[in-house]
């Protein structure tokens, strides 16, 4: 079964503005932004949006979905 999570795709790495990124593998993260959405990434994406997305807190605020 699919979950709502699930079914969304990495926006990774960056979380541009203007829809979700090249990568289309399934979201397993969500970054916390400041004053922005949460940023849904796969691990592969995890690394580069905690370093290089806009608005990413520190500490990182980092969701595990299923």
């Amino acid at each position: 079964m699919t979950d709502r999570h699930s079914a969304a795709s990495c926006q990774g790495p960056y979380g541009g503005g203007t829809g979700p990124g090249d990568c289309g593998d399934p979201a397993r993260f969500e970054v916390a932004r400041h004053l922005r959405t949460p940023l849904r990434v796969c691990p592969v994406h995890l690394g580069p949006a905690l370093l290089l997305a806009e608005g990413v807190l520190w500490p990182p605020g980092i969701t595990l979905v299923r």
